[in-house]
């Protein structure tokens, strides 16, 4: 989905310093002092200022027993901490339990939304202090015997970041009473918003006389913190322009937040280490000890503790199907609309195939919470999963999951479920089924066609929360002429994941007669596999280093089923991995597309049209059209510059990089031509302009600069001009600008959209001379571009050589008279600014 592309990073650097010995030595005093302390017993100071239990926790109390207890005395909270927590690590994350009016932007500020993640530990200090730490996760050494651990002890203390009084000792003096009601009624990182995200929201100043606790609540393994905060309104980040105004805000925002303080796990889940060739979302850290004359990145796939039952294991070792010991559950938010409920479970439920992959039946499904059967459910308890409904007007999903920063566990997840997402499934679903499927030729569907809609999204989005990133790849492995094949659709679908981005069979044309099964995505060979390979148990390996040469095996010879290949959404030159693409061809496959995208514009005024409504949905669906036109010209666009990656161990043969065929990359650079820079007359409907506004000169350049911007960009010229010494028959980067410069500049007769393209193309050669390189980016493969590259000396003699050529053209039309005239200023102004 979108609100994936602001997706998370693909790597999160955290890691794990294991102090907890070191943190409960310091919570009892070991031997008789001054003060007269008993050995075993917590110190007490002749200054007593540590009252007696029933003193501090009087009659009045209210008490909620949990992993900490909880004492409501009057308008005061105490927290009652037993010295088997000190040191153990709990996971804090903040919620928005209700929202403020106004303070919604795009996809954030919304009840459900995460405010606040943080790791704190509970610990004694001195003076009859407790500290809640912040535990950094960011460097590791395993050996505690060792010269490099101590080291990394050393600089990888952890931060204070509160101090509280003892008021008293529990009543079998193994506990520690502190009042927590300043903590609660403050603005800190505990209760309310991180400091990082508070800007986003555009949150200011605390406003402590109009804030206050609704409860704070105890169970077993975690503690439930609910209060109402409320903060001046700001600009965030607004930026003052040049002659304008800072607008003057007032009012407040006033919100419920929801702190979840979860006991991590003591008995760790066994990790399993990143593999690049499946796509898994990653936690990791800095090894100081795997590698003796240096560092180690470690990453580990983040994933859901699914083991058997004890009574199953056994069972679960000979390959019987077994049900897990603890399920995965998403609970259905019960303000979501009662007729999208049963999709929105079946999207959930339809994982329950995968998992048998790895071995476990009944490991996933989806419940509307009741009281009878849930009576401490929450929206808001991290310790259960939800899809979240959102009254929001933003056409998203999104599905992003908390996990262990220890071992990569998934400890919960809430799904994002923003209401208006059925109007991107409504466009997305006209824009590239409607020729194949009649029931998409309206802008109302029927409630059957969207729960299906709804029910796709639902399992991609519950893909991600299993830890699945994206694979861009997935439906480049399917030939073609495959996605016109009924009977092998029915079978296969038209793409093996529901986690690639590859939406709906556009390729198919109407005399194929393709049914809803072969248009829509659906879970397929590489989600059983990519499930296999996360979650299936190999208990004759008890850590993560002595099941990597078995799982490097397995996955080199699972990947001899190319549908099984994971292609990564962060490689900007690979054209098998590309955002809402299919087929192994883009070239056929986008010629197919655009046939059914002129079918689409021949009836897209009947199919828009609604009884006593204006022109608003046949202008959308114009737009949608030559967005998706606009897509295909991309996928095409990627071919050129092209490098694919196919990333391998040792172990396996054959490069990791090859470059794009040149045929392929001549063939791209054709496509273009023909259907780009010869105008697109089929798009350009007089009648829809006359309706709508749009004018069609905007419409072509628009596309047009779009393309040129990507085949001229410098990273894109800079890979061609590096794969010329990777490959002798690649595709040479002057023999391309040569190709390019006459495809645009032939001897058609010139109009106004050729005039334009034209000076988009030199500009375009203008911009390189003056570009400097991108900032590298960690998530994605850039290329540098030296001021020495050859890239420079072509770009400007190809602007040398337009010069020349227009020089000597004429023409009886005064209009392309003057333009040619200008190129040459531009072109003039460029290479000699002076």
């Amino acid at each position: 989905m979108k609100g994936l592309k602001n997706f998370l990073a693909l790597v999160l650097i955290v890691g794990f310093v294991n102090s907890a010995s070191a943190q409960v030595k310091d919570t009892l005093v070991t031997k008789s002092d001054s003060a007269g302390t008993v050995k075993g017993k917590p110190a007490v100071k002749k200054t007593e200022k540590i009252k007696p239990y029933k003193e501090v926790i009087t009659h009045k109390a209210i008490t909620d027993l949990g992993i900490l207890a909880v004492h409501k005395v009057e308008d005061k909270y105490y927290l009652e901490i037993p010295q088997t927590v000190l040191g153990k690590e709990f996971l804090l994350v903040s919620r928005l339990t209700k929202a403020a009016a106004g303070m919604r932007s795009g996809t954030s500020g919304y009840a459900g939304d995460q405010i606040g993640q943080n790791v704190i530990t509970f610990e004694k200090g001195p003076e009859d202090k407790i500290f809640i730490k912040s535990i950094s996760f960011a460097d590791y050494a395993k050996d505690s015997t060792s010269q490099m651990y101590n080291s990394v002890m050393r600089n990888n203390m952890q931060s204070i970041i509160m101090a509280f009084d003892i008021k008293a000792f529990g009543k079998d003096k193994k506990s520690f009473v502190i009042e927590a009601t300043d903590m609660l009624n403050a603005d800190n990182e505990l209760v309310s918003f991180a400091a990082t995200v508070k800007n986003g929201y555009k949150v200011g100043a605390f406003q402590k006389d109009k804030s206050y606790v609704n409860f704070v609540k105890s169970f077993p393994n975690n503690l439930e913190i609910n209060t109402t905060k409320t903060f001046a309104k700001t600009l965030g980040n607004f930026t003052v322009q040049p002659g304008q105004e800072k607008p003057v805000v007032s009012g407040n925002y006033t919100v419920e937040i929801n702190s979840s303080l979860v006991l991590l796990p003591e008995n760790k889940m066994q990790a399993r280490y990143f593999d690049p060739r499946v796509g898994y979302f990653a936690v990791g850290y800095t090894d100081f000890d795997l590698d003796p004359q240096g560092v180690k990145r470690v990453s580990l796939i983040k994933r859901w503790r699914l083991e058997p039952k004890p009574d199953d294991l056994e069972k679960y070792k000979r390959g019987e199907l077994v049900e897990p010991a603890k399920p995965i559950v998403f609970y259905i938010d019960p303000a979501t609309p009662k007729k999208w409920v049963p999709f929105l479970m079946e999207g959930v439920n339809d994982w329950k195939k995968a998992f048998e992959k790895a071995g476990f039946k009944n490991a996933i499904y989806a419940k509307v919470p009741n009281a009878k059967d849930d009576p401490e459910w929450s929206l808001e308890d991290a310790r259960f999963s939800a899809i979240v409904y959102k009254p929001s007007d933003v056409p998203n999903a999104s599905g992003p999951s908390i996990s262990d920063p220890r071992t990569g566990e998934i400890l919960e997840s809430h799904i994002n479920w923003y209401h208006n997402v059925m109007l991107l499934l409504r466009n997305w679903y006209f824009v590239q089924a409607s020729p194949n499927d009649p029931r998409a030729r309206k802008m109302d569907f029927d409630d059957a066609l969207m729960g299906q809609l709804i029910r796709f999204v639902s399992s991609h989005e519950v893909g991600h929360t299993l830890g699945l990133r994206h694979n861009f790849g997935s439906s480049s492995t399917v030939p073609v002429e495959k996605l016109r094949d009924k009977k092998w659709l029915e079978k296969n679908g038209h793409t093996p994941s529901i986690m690639d981005y590859a939406r709906f069979n556009y390729v198919a044309q109407p005399e194929d007669k393709i049914t809803e099964a072969g248009i829509m995505p659906r879970i397929g060979d590489y989600d059983d596999w990519a499930i296999e390979w996360g979650y299936r148990r190999f208990y004759q390996f008890n850590t993560p280093d002595k099941e990597k040469a078995h799982l490097n095996k397995w996955v080199i010879n699972k990947l001899k089923d190319n549908r099984l290949w994971f292609g990564t959404e962060s490689n900007p030159y690979d054209p098998r991995s590309q955002s809402e693409q299919v087929g192994d061809d883009a070239m056929i496959a986008s010629a197919y597309g655009i046939k059914n995208l002129k079918r689409i514009v021949d009836n897209l005024q009947d199919w828009t049209k609604k009884p006593n409504e204006d022109f608003t949905d046949l202008s959308t669906m114009y737009d949608q059209v030559t967005g998706q036109f606009s897509r295909y010209l991309g996928h095409v666009s990627k071919y050129i510059g092209g490098q694919l990656e196919t990333p391998k161990t040792v172990e396996q043969g054959g490069p990791v990089y090859e470059v794009v065929a040149k045929t392929d990359q001549k063939r791209a650079l054709e496509f273009l031509n023909q259907n780009l820079f010869t105008t697109p007359d089929w798009l350009l409907k007089k009648e829809v302009f006359e309706k709508t506004g749009k004018t069609s000169v905007s419409v072509v350049e628009n596309l047009q600069s779009t393309v040129l911007n990507r085949i001229l960009s410098a990273n894109v010229l800079q890979m061609m001009n590096q794969n010329q010494m990777m490959d002798s028959n690649a595709y040479p980067l002057v023999d391309y600008m040569n190709d390019l410069k006459e495809t645009i500049f032939n001897n058609s007769s010139e109009d106004i959209y050729r005039r334009n393209l034209q000076r988009n193309y030199v500009e375009s050669l203008i911009t390189l001379l003056n570009s400097k390189p991108a900032a590298p980016n960690r998530f994605a493969r850039t290329v540098e571009v030296s001021k020495n590259s050859d890239v420079n000396a072509i770009v400007r003699g190809t602007l040398n050589n337009i010069k020349e050529n227009i020089a000597s053209r004429t023409s009886p039309d005064l209009v392309n008279k003057y333009h040619y005239e200008d190129l040459a200023y531009r072109i003039q102004k460029a290479l000699d600014p002076k």
